[in-house]
């Protein structure tokens, strides 16, 4: 699966500490998906842990970790994601925007069947 377009609602110019913050991103990929997603540094995601004053984040859906927020690591951890079908990138997104999607009795019979193999 090809990127056609990777832009920022937020310029990347304005984020003032690059290595310790996020940005959303919006995606659109050759077979017309619009993603929208959000691209975070270690750094910020330790942060937002002390903010929050916890010692572990549940997992966003969807999010890429990058060590610092330029366009060039962002593209490439993208292009990363959408190799071949897109297929996570595709889910987690659809996930986190209506769970109703997801068939969970299927996901339920399914680890019950991996637990009995």
């Amino acid at each position: 699966m090809r990127v056609l377009n990777i832009s920022y609602p937020t310029p990347l110019s304005e984020i003032l500490n690059k290595d310790n913050d996020n940005i959303d991103v919006f995606i659109e990929l050759e077979d017309g998906s619009k993603i929208t997603l959000v691209v975070s540094t270690p750094e910020n995601l330790i942060s937002q842990m002390n903010k929050e004053n916890v010692n572990y984040l549940t997992a966003p859906q969807p999010e890429i970790i990058v060590k610092s927020l330029t366009h060039e690591n962002i593209k490439r951890a993208i292009e990363e994601c959408v190799d071949e079908d897109a297929f996570w990138l595709k889910l987690l997104f659809v996930a986190s925007t209506d769970k109703s999607v997801i068939n969970m009795d299927k996901v339920n019979q399914y680890i019950k069947q991996l637990n009995n193999l």
